[in-house]
């Protein structure tokens, strides 16, 4: 393919992809047939044509590039959907040191490749600051040592063991202790850990000359686009995929995001460059405002079912519950999860006060799919929850009980006894239910 054609080629590919990227989870439930096929399609086409795709260079801040790779059809990230696909922020700073922040997901090592040799000689690369162990970020860290082969390694304390453990490599490393700092010509790099927000390894790496906050997973959102800062791309859509990357990822550490932001607080700072997504430059109060309240616990007076049904009957109650809501003029949210991903549920969760939960009993407990979400709420631990357990039942009976118990496991507020049909309900059955769900309205506004 000569270079005029790959052109053309690739500007097609990047509108495509960026439709795809603003119309994909509107068009998902239209997509589901086939998309597969396209995306593996286009996956080997861009692996066949990479060669023609310029790889140029983002300075992000005098003498600061961003050199990360762009993962447009990733899907899945380790258990929650990532249906706008992802990045791994990479950053090169050029110094009297040289130093790359971070590294990118092993099977795109070539592109943040290409991107480092559009400005320097990897080989002349004095240190790799690995902020976080995790492989979506340390992937590379093998193939760019052995470019770079004098190259230093800096973390910190956890972050040494981890990488020794992750890839039996004993480099040449350097420990970062927090508050320590770097220096590498007209900067210098600081170091602060913020352990547990999500690994114990975690730190960041702060530039007061440039004012620059590199904080690997936090603040970060999972979303591939061409467009590399916030106000390119819009506070709406980047709300819902920070808000979404929060509430599957970080929402146990509150705590811990707490104290990294009483840390961070007397910092200098008009840019943060996360590990994925855009870089924060105009959007950054308002984002810092949203961290300080998911991490505590603040929520909004509305209310969110999510529900699974086996012949109807629980997902009758579930709108029955809905309409009482709306009656006291609640907003209401319905989650099927039939037809909803769990990583998706949370992220109503993270803004909800008020959670209402149902299942049918099957085989003396809950329905699985409705076991699987509850395990998947109980570790990402969301608090200061009001919440509400309903079902229906041929025997037994046993689901509304066990919702309950995870309920009160979270140390959410029950403030009334949850309803347990058998088999189908009666209009005045769904009457009282409609009542109950006026109840809680009543009991939400208060």
């Amino acid at each position: 393919m000569n270079a005029r054609y790959a052109d053309i080629y690739m500007t097609l590919r990047r509108a495509t992809l960026i439709a795809a990227f603003h119309l994909g989870p509107v068009l998902k439930p239209f997509l589901k047939i086939g998309y597969a096929q396209f995306a593996e399609q286009e996956r080997k086409i861009s692996k066949r044509y990479s060669r023609c795709d310029k790889l140029y260079k983002i300075e992000i801040k005098p003498d600061i590039y961003w050199v990360g790779g762009i993962d447009w059809d990733i899907r899945n990230f380790h258990g929650y959907l990532t249906q706008r696909g992802t990045t791994y922020n990479a950053y090169l700073i050029l110094d009297e040191k040289i130093v790359l922040v971070d590294t990118v997901k092993h099977y795109l090592f070539d592109e943040m490749l290409s991107r480092i040799k559009e400005i320097i000689d990897p080989s002349k690369i004095d240190y790799i600051v690995s902020n976080h162990v995790e492989m979506d970020h340390s992937g590379s860290l093998p193939k760019i040592l052995n470019y770079a082969k004098n190259a230093t390694v800096v973390t910190s304390t956890q972050g040494e063991k981890g990488l020794l453990r992750h890839f039996k490599k004993d480099w040449n490393f350097h420990v970062a202790k927090s508050g320590d700092t770097l220096n590498i010509g007209k900067r210098t790099l600081h170091f602060v850990h913020t352990p547990m927000v999500h690994w114990p390894d975690n730190m960041v790496t702060y530039i007061p000359k440039d004012k620059l906050l590199l904080p690997n997973d936090a603040f970060g959102q999972h979303i591939a686009c061409s467009e590399r800062f916030d106000d390119e791309v819009g506070w709406d859509i980047l709300k819902e995929e920070a808000s979404k990357y929060y509430a599957n990822i970080v929402l146990p550490y509150g705590d811990q995001v707490k104290k990294a932001l009483s840390a961070l607080s007397g910092l200098e700072i008009d840019m943060i460059g996360p590990s994925h997504g855009i870089i924060w430059r105009s959007l950054i109060p308002k984002i810092l405002e949203e961290y300080t309240k998911w991490s505590n616990h603040d929520t909004e007076k509305k209310a969110l079912i999510v529900y699974d049904s086996m012949w109807g009957s629980t997902e009758k109650i579930a709108f029955m519950l809905r309409d009482g809501l709306q009656e006291k003029n609640i907003q209401v949210t319905m989650k099927s999860l039939k037809t909803n991903h769990i990583s998706d549920v949370m992220t109503d969760v993270i803004t909800t006060k008020m959670i209402l939960i149902g299942s049918p009993t099957l085989n003396n407990g809950m329905l699985p799919s409705m076991g699987g979400f509850l395990t998947y709420l109980k570790g990402l631990k969301p608090r200061n929850r009001m919440g509400f357990a309903f079902g229906s039942f041929g025997w037994g009976g046993q689901a509304v009980g066990e919702i309950e118990k995870v309920m009160k496991e979270l140390k959410w507020e029950l403030p009334l006894e949850g309803v347990n049909l058998k088999y189908i309900p009666d209009d005045e059955e769904l009457s009282n239910v409609k009542g109950i769900g006026n109840e809680l309205g009543k009991i939400l506004k208060e």
